[in-house]
């Protein structure tokens, strides 16, 4: 069902996303636009699996925060609203209300830390125009990880971006601080 003011301003809102069907299917939204999103690869999956698995180890053990798979979506802004959805998120500790996270919709919080991993059939303009938002909604950390290059590109600001390669180490920096995980071993199939 989509909202009367979705039918005034023709622009489709966050809540008309996750009232649609499957909450709108593999779909985000950009300023009140539907996006649609590919079905992920094997080995695309694979990939995204085994960086949250890193990141969930280190997280429950220094117990930082939450991770949140691939396909969760979050609300980075309003009218138009934006709602995206990272391959890996991280929110900290600190920023999760008492009462939890919410259990419909979109969360309305840009989380501490996204990863987005490349995909074959992904424009780098598209890529360019995830990391913008989520910089722009307040995400302190953005990875994007390109599997075909083997590289790791760190964002703490459009400013601030550094390119990892072969035998660096990812780290969380001051949102996760004392993780590091080797890209050889992150890359080793």
């Amino acid at each position: 069902m989509v909202t009367q003011s979705a039918v005034e301003t023709g622009k489709i809102t966050a809540v008309d996303l996750y009232n649609m069907p499957d909450h709108g299917g593999r779909h985000e939204l950009v300023k009140g636009e539907i996006i649609p999103m590919f079905p992920a690869s094997t080995k695309h999956g694979q990939f995204a699996f085994r960086l949250a698995f890193e990141l969930g180890l280190y997280v429950n053990k220094h117990q930082s925060g939450e991770i949140y798979a691939a396909e969760t979506g979050f609300t980075l802004s309003q009218n138009p609203d934006t709602v995206r959805a990272p391959d890996v998120a991280f929110v900290a500790k600190e920023r999760i209300p008492a009462e939890g996270v919410p259990e419909t919709g979109f969360w309305a919080i840009a989380p501490d830390l996204v990863a987005e991993i490349v995909s074959p059939h992904d424009r780098m303009s598209d890529i360019q125009d995830k990391i913008t938002d989520y910089l722009a909604a307040g995400v302190r950390l953005v990875w994007v990880v390109d599997r075909k290059t083997r590289t790791i590109t760190v964002y703490r600001s459009l400013k601030s971006i550094q390119v990892l390669v072969d035998d660096d180490v990812l780290d969380g920096g001051d949102v996760l601080p004392g993780f590091q995980l080797p890209l050889t071993k992150l890359f080793h199939s």
